[in-house]
């Protein structure tokens, strides 16, 4: 179910789950008794968390494991076709939230098995599918 949703300048993360669960919490009636601490956010793989503001991740330019977590920027795509990946697409993705009791019970099968904690000292600079790399970056 893709939603909207926009939050002021300097708002965490923690901030974000509280007016998602506000907002879905009439469609989701088994939300209205769990607390925005119950619930988690996972953006680029990474599961993001809840004192972290979206205004750091933006002012640092956060990347996550196939590219930047948000991204603003106007650009032209420079790739030959839909498949291209030899240059990184230079866009995010859309997030998702889940409880925390639904991903300690699927951690194991994919995707959640492939989130993990968000580290900000940590570079995210390759992302693999079975092993492969598939953006690679040269060195010079």
């Amino acid at each position: 179910h893709r939603r909207t949703c926009t939050v002021k300048k300097g708002s965490s993360v923690g901030d974000f789950l509280e007016q998602v669960r506000q907002d879905i919490c009439s469609e989701f009636k088994e939300l209205t008794n769990v607390a925005s601490d119950a619930l988690l956010y996972v953006k680029e793989d990474l599961i993001l968390p809840h004192d972290i503001t979206f205004y750091d991740m933006i002012a640092t330019k956060a990347r996550g494991k196939s590219g930047p977590l948000f991204h603003f920027d106007v650009h032209e795509d420079v790739r030959l076709g839909p498949l291209d990946s030899r240059v990184e697409k230079d866009e995010s993705h859309p997030g998702k939230v889940v409880e925390r009791r639904w991903y300690e019970r699927n951690k194991h099968i994919f995707p959640a098995s492939r989130w993990e904690i968000y580290d900000p000292a940590k570079e995210y600079g390759k992302y693999t599918i079975h092993g492969n790399e598939v953006n690679k970056k040269k060195s010079k």
